[in-house]
Parts: C-alpha cells; structure tokens; sequence
C-alpha cells in the first residue's frame, strides 16, 4: 500500500519508528507492506515513487527540522498538490487540530477523498466541525475514511463500542476523554491547587503552555462529537455540544467531594440527545475512577448492560498505533472487495 503522510510532527515520526520496527512481521501476520511515497510537513516535503527511506526521512527530520531536505527536487511541491498528484492508495492526515476551521486538515482529507484515496486522520479539527459532510462524502467517493487516533490514542475505544457491541444498542456512554485534565484534577486530590497542578501537568509535558484546549473542555467536546456520530449516528458537531472546562474548579470543591467518598472528574456524556462536558462528581467505587493521564469510558447497552474501557489516552506511539491499526483495517476492507 503506498501512503501519503501529511504532518511528520510526533505522531508522523512515531509512525515510521512502528513500520520500522515491524515491517517484517506486518507482511507475515496482515499481509501488509505500507511503502510511503510522498511525506509533508510544515518546511516542506519530499516525493518518491519508489518509497521514501524511513529512517534516512526521520534522520533529516532530526538533523535539519524538515523532511523538505531529504531531496531538494520535491522540498517545494504543497501538500494539496502531491494529494491530488501523487499515485497512492491511504492520506494520513497527522496535522496538528484546529478546532477554529479545521485547516489544513479539512483540506486536505476533501482533497484526498476527491482524487480517490482512502483517508486516516489523528485531528480532531475536522471531524469535530463536519464529520457528517465528511462521511457523506467518503461514500460518495467509495472511500474509507478512518480515525482510530482521535479518541483514546492507543486505546481502541471507538472500535470496542462500534464491533464488541455489535448486535446490541448503545443507548448512552460516559466518561474521561482528556488525560491533561485528568491529571490536573488528580492532583488537586493531592491538595494541590488548580495553579499549581497545571504548572505540575505543563512540566511533565501533559499541558501546553496554552492550556485552554485541555482546561476549557475543548478537546473532550471534539471527541465527544466523534463519538456520537460515529457510535451513536447522530448528525453533530461541536457547537451542539454544552461544555464546562475545569478552570473554576477550586481545591474546596475537590475536599468536599472527597468527604462524601466522591472525586471531580471532567465528564463527557452522551445520551441520544444530549451532549455534555462538565466537570461531575464521580464515585471513587466507579469504574470511571482512574487517576493521572487516563482515559476511562462506560458505555450503557440495551442488552448487554455497562461495560467500561480504560487506557492510556495519549502519546505519540500510542497514537500511530491506532493508525496502524486502522491501515490493517483498510487494507483488509478493500482487499475483501476485490
């Protein structure tokens, strides 16, 4: 399969470390031999039909900052046109979200799907703001698009709910989609203050030096957006969603649920009808109670009752795995349509 990678920021270079590592036994056990043929990043890019040497690409990543230097002949080629341009069956769109617009990475999944390539992205800017006008266009096109990497990382939380449950109906799910905030609030149960825990987060590089993504409960909206158009086949986006970040949550608050057995949590809830993040006492005998980076997630099925799934909810080989996993996935699919 030749691949095109947009973005070779952590999660690209995590990408060809995985294929690396395991292009042997990715050929012997799946029957896959990804071969990336053209790679962009934000300085430039570098094209060959033949498949682009991995570890030479993440060399000049390391050693000049842009894959740009890897063949001078191709730095200057944009993404769009080596999307529409270059012969290759999957885009990984590994841009860095933007939940403004959704640019670049909107773009270029529109792009993509045009000319005919399967689509697997980790940005949540996209799918947060038009997933159902993304979809609806990935099957007018006979394409697949995939997303894995957005929600849980390395943690299969979109597929456990959509192929484990399968045959019974989620009526409704729960749970922690943001392991930054998580932290943070798992801190304060440690009598930090809200202040201090987030200097704490920012200096194990959980929080960004501009947090407002994680605390003001963004990122849990776009992936609760993911989720129930996904899940749940609703028709939404993110402006649908009521959210409360963790900003105004004090220390007082934090002991006080502590006195009644509970934890502050930063919630994300979907019912069929509504979509909630907020910032939720929570039992310590739930499930939902895990502490530091993780993800946590229950799900209430008809049939089957609640089945809760938790993992680590970031990382950059966390998050490649999942791409991995959904290559595995397309390759399979369409190998089954031949």
């Amino acid at each position: 399969m030749r691949l095109i990678v947009v973005g070779f920021g952590v999660v690209g270079q995590s990408f060809a470390k995985l294929l690396l590592s395991r292009s042997a036994d990715l050929y012997s056990i799946y029957g896959v031999k990804p071969r990336v043929v053209a790679c962009v990043d934000s300085k430039g890019s570098s094209v060959s039909s033949a498949g682009l040497d991995l570890q030479r690409l993440l060399d000049v990543k390391k050693s000049k900052d842009t894959i740009g230097e890897y063949d001078k002949r191709s730095s200057h080629l944009d993404s769009t046109h080596i999307i529409e341009n270059v012969d290759a069956e999957v885009l990984l769109e590994l841009t860095p979200t933007n939940l403004n617009d959704g640019e670049p990475g909107t773009s270029h999944i529109i792009s993509a799907m045009r000319s005919g390539k399967h689509v697997i992205t980790v940005n949540k800017g996209p799918l947060a703001l038009a997933f159902p006008s993304l979809l609806e266009l990935a099957n007018y096109n006979g394409v697949m698009l995939r997303f894995s990497g957005t929600v849980g990382g390395g943690t299969p939380i979109l597929e456990f709910a959509k192929r484990c449950l399968k045959g019974d109906r989620i009526i409704s799910f729960r749970g922690i989609l943001n392991g930054t905030t998580n932290y943070i609030l798992s801190k304060m149960e440690e009598d930090l203050t809200f202040e201090s825990a987030l200097d704490d987060a920012r200096q194990k590089g959980y929080a960004e030096a501009a947090p407002s993504l994680d605390i003001d409960g963004y990122d849990a909206a776009a992936k609760l957006v993911i989720m129930a158009n996904w899940i749940m086949n609703m028709k939404v986006t993110m402006k649908d969603v009521n959210r409360v970040g963790i900003r105004k949550i004090k220390l007082s608050d934090i002991q006080r649920a502590h006195k009644r057995g509970n934890a502050i949590k930063l919630i994300a809830m979907c019912d069929n009808k509504c979509l909630i993040v907020k910032p939720t006492e929570v039992s310590k005998t739930d499930p939902l109670y895990v502490n530091g980076t993780l993800n946590a997630l229950t799900f209430s099925s008809e049939h089957s009752g609640q089945h809760t799934i938790i993992g680590r909810g970031a990382g950059g080989m966390e998050t490649a795995s999942a791409v991995l996993r959904d290559l595995i996935e397309i390759k399979d699919a369409t190998f089954e349509h031949r």
